[in-house]
């Protein structure tokens, strides 16, 4: 009974069984000791006594005095709270703002920005309108996000209001002032504004008190509006009809409008960060756009692998997610971890721009000077034996001669061909390198030189051990490329998972022969996605494309003996994947 109201309580010895209950009164509520024994039982509790004073002036002056100390005391109190109040308040909009200034994505923002609104104001809805064009002359207002807790389903409608007086929110835009609605049905005659209740009629809702405050930045540049509708007493009224506003809405005080302008400044700022954060983002999509297009300009024939090894590669990780396979069961990838893992699927290759176009491009075991070399050699060789033959009385033989030396040919010719898996050489090319003929100048040249053997006798593929070397040194060419980036925190694996493309699990990849406990699953992810593509892409000059079967059995065969992951290839095999990068011309993209 004492909380809200001054009060003076006079304290006689009749009441001192009652000295606990006494302490416990609130601090404004003044106790004054009506006799000698209260005052000695209450020393300290009682800040005025009527022990002497006789005179009935003077117990009135001093009953005024109480009564005078008891309601600064209240004023105090009240202060106190209001204080307290402001400074929680304080507390959550300044944990508000470190939220909002953490979110980069402006679909979540906005959301997080109604929400908090809604629940700082005790509002029923509400809605971000947001400036369009962005910056210094805003026109328009973009509907982008709205929220009511009595309307379900609300319809995502982007429309348009223009920045004038005919509209609520047009008016607060053009002026950046708030505008504070008691009643939205019964707007002040001077208002140059109208109530448009399509909205109400429409949802079967409404409107009564509203708040709109325009979202400023730093240079005075409106960025959007804020709306507030309808303050409610009960967080759990829905608002669907005049008897419902009549009995739940409330007006918008001045705390809600205080808190909703400093929500908007704080607003205001988020939203230019996200903005900027994105178009941050769109310059590095096209910085690793530009990237890729490098690279599939250095050798037009694998022209799309990257874009296909990064699709496949993000498929994958989806993949894993819901397979729920050990060891991965427990595996999962947010949005910026995705995003991350196709960057650096998309740039694993660009270090291949530092290669030397002649072994980049090297199509066959021989280079081609080498192979023009060899061919006509064999047409030398071949005119000698029609020379020899002919000139010591031997023409009988010479077709048997030349038949020979053309199948010679022909071994050769199919020895350049590189091949995808291991393949032992021929075992005629030995003895064709060791055979030799008379060159016209007197001296004895073999059909072969070391070289040349060296080149055609490779297992697998074009390259000896030198152009691999090169080759291979793309990788960290790449990734002294991508380490040279200031990558924000959400990318800063990128380098490394690109660099580990080529890693094997057993320790036998390269550059830094890593072993699986080294390897994370996004560079695991990543190099089945390479090899998978690098056998199914279009043909190549030096390699043909291998059917998706038969790649599918290579990785199987791969995993078995070790080198890449075995659970990988089962998830890329059973979610089909892998499907995600076929029959597409990916040079378009």
């Amino acid at each position: 009974m004492y909380e809200n109201e001054p009060a003076v309580l006079v304290v006689d010895a009749t009441m001192l069984d009652q000295v606990d209950a006494l302490r416990r009164l609130p601090r404004h509520v003044v106790l004054v000791a009506a006799d000698e024994r209260s005052e000695r039982a209450l020393d300290g509790l009682c800040p005025l006594s009527l022990v002497g004073v006789d005179r009935p002036e003077a117990r009135h002056r001093l009953l005024a005095a109480a009564r005078e100390l008891s309601c600064t005391r209240l004023k105090g109190t009240r202060r106190h709270r209001r204080l307290a109040t402001l400074n929680r308040e304080l507390r959550e909009l300044s944990d508000l703002g470190k939220a909002l200034m953490l979110e980069r994505d402006l679909e979540e923002l906005l959301h997080q920005i109604l929400a908090l609104g809604k629940w700082a104001t005790a509002s029923d809805g509400g809605g971000i309108l947001l400036a369009e064009p962005e910056g210094i002359s805003a026109r328009q207002l973009r509907v982008a996000h709205v929220d009511f807790d009595s309307i379900e389903n609300i319809p995502n409608n982007p429309r348009l209001i223009p920045v004038d007086d005919r509209s609520i929110v047009g008016h607060a835009a053009r002026t950046k002032k708030p505008v504070v609605i008691t009643d939205a049905y019964r707007l002040p005659a001077e208002s140059c504004f109208v109530m448009d209740r399509a909205f109400d009629e429409e949802h079967t809702y409404r409107r009564r008190s509203m708040l709109i405050v325009p979202m400023v930045d730093h240079l005075d540049h409106l960025v959007g509006v804020l709306l507030f509708v309808n303050r409610k007493s009960e967080p759990g009224a829905r608002i669907t009809s005049k008897e419902a506003a009549d009995r739940y809405v409330l007006p918008y005080t001045n705390r809600e409008v205080r808190l909703a302008r400093s929500l908007a400044g704080q607003g205001a700022v988020s939203i230019e960060n996200a903005r900027l954060y994105a178009r941050i983002e769109r310059t590095l999509e096209s910085v690793v756009k530009a990237a890729v297009t490098a690279i599939d300009q250095r050798d037009p024939s694998t022209a799309g692998h990257s874009m296909r090894v990064a699709a496949l590669s993000t498929e994958l990780a989806k993949a894993v997610e819901h397979a729920g396979r050990p060891p991965y069961d427990d595996v999962r990838f947010s949005h910026k971890q995705l995003r991350e893992l196709r960057f650096a699927a998309l740039l694993h290759d660009f270090g291949k721009v530092t290669v030397q176009e002649n072994v980049l491009l090297k199509a066959k075991k021989l280079p081609p000077t080498l192979w023009e070399r060899v061919d006509a050699r064999f047409d030398l060789i071949h005119r000698t034996l029609e020379l020899e033959h002919c000139s010591n009385g031997h023409a009988a033989r010479l077709p048997e001669a030349l038949a020979e030396i053309d199948h010679m040919r022909a071994i050769v010719r199919a020895a350049n061909e590189p091949a995808v898996l291991d393949r032992a050489p021929p075992a005629e090319l030995a003895d064709i390198a060791r055979r030799t003929f008379p060159m016209p100048n007197g001296s004895v040249e073999p059909y072969l030189t070391a070289e040349e053997l060296c080149y055609l006798q490779l297992p697998k593929g074009t390259l000896d051990n030198r152009e691999r070397a090169e080759i291979e040194s793309h990788v960290e060419e790449t990734y002294r490329f991508l380490a040279n980036i200031p990558w924000t925190d959400d990318l800063r694996n990128v380098a490394n998972y690109a660099r580990g493309h080529h890693e094997k699990l057993d320790g036998s990849g390269y550059p830094r022969r890593l072993t699986a406990p080294d390897i994370p699953i996004q560079t695991r992810i990543i190099t089945v996605s390479d090899i998978f593509d690098a056998l199914t892409e279009p043909d190549r000059p030096y390699k043909p494309s291998v059917p998706a079967e038969k790649a599918l059995d290579i990785l199987r065969g791969e995993a078995k003996a070790g080198r890449i992951d075995g659970t990988l290839v089962d998830i890329m095999i059973e979610s089909q994947a892998y499907r995600k990068v076929l029959g597409e011309d990916w040079r378009q993209f």
